[in-house]
């Protein structure tokens, strides 16, 4: 949308957005300034090595033990490589398939996974270490390596301008209540409201929507089976957006 000029005709000053929250209470609003969500990058680590008996696994290359010995290294750039007081990064292999039957070393093993971070600079770093790291195992093993970290799936970190984002918190504590709104940490999950903000100030907050009365421990995250959205949360969402942009137009905070 960006590419197709959605910011240029009119052209776009600010942009505002939310995303509804399952840990956070329906009625409150949650912001932070500056670096808010992730990067993300998908990658594929293709595993290469040579088929065999598993009876006689010293006639093959095992892909799937050398797999095995990547993936312990991915979580070492995590917890031996990066500087983490700085800021967090994730490495997360969630898909891995390989092998036909259960006597057979197979030709080659797949796993696809997920990369975040929330320093350019850091996720730079981590691309070329998972690169390394992979590389240099699979030859310790025999094996080949193949690494692709996806351009099509890449998600720059989602950044609130630090100035839009003080000027507006009065309107958030005015719709919402001011005991109602506070910063948050920033969290590992991505948003695609990024790409906007790479061209226009953005700010982008979480808006409540578990149960009154439910704590974070008690209620199943985005993304799980038990995921639960209480959609009264709602009314908040649509008076907060509502409220910004009138308050922006209407030069508030100026």
């Amino acid at each position: 949308m960006v590419k197709q000029g959605v910011l240029e005709n009119p052209k776009v000053d600010v942009i505002f957005g939310l995303h509804i929250n399952a840990q956070t209470e329906v009625g409150k609003i949650r912001y932070r300034p500056g670096g808010t969500m992730a990067s993300s990058d998908d990658f594929r680590i293709k595993v290469k090595g040579k088929q065999a008996h598993g009876a006689y696994p010293w006639l093959g290359i095992d892909p799937i033990v050398t797999s095995a010995q990547i993936i312990t290294g991915l979580q070492t750039i995590v917890s031996r490589q990066m500087q983490l007081t700085e800021d967090a990064v994730v490495i997360t292999v969630g898909s891995i398939h390989g092998g036909v039957r259960n006597n057979i070393i197979p030709e080659e093993v797949e796993m696809l996974g997920t990369i975040r971070a929330l320093d350019p600079e850091m996720q730079k770093q981590m691309h070329e270490r998972i690169v390394r790291t992979a590389t240099n195992i699979a030859e310790s093993a025999g094996a080949t390596v193949e690494v692709k970290i996806a351009q099509g799936t890449r998600y720059p970190v989602t950044y609130n301008d630090p100035a839009l984002t003080e000027k507006m918190v009065p309107t958030l504590q005015a719709v919402a209540g001011k005991e109602n709104v506070a910063m948050q940490k920033a969290v590992t999950g991505a948003e695609d409201f990024s790409f906007y903000q790479q061209k226009v100030p953005g700010l982008f907050f979480f808006l409540g929507g578990a149960p009154k009365g439910k704590k974070p421990s008690e209620t199943a995250p985005h993304h799980t089976p038990d995921f639960y959205i209480d959609d009264s949360g709602l009314e908040l969402g649509v008076k907060a957006l509502c409220q910004l942009t009138v308050d922006y137009m209407n030069g508030v905070g100026k």
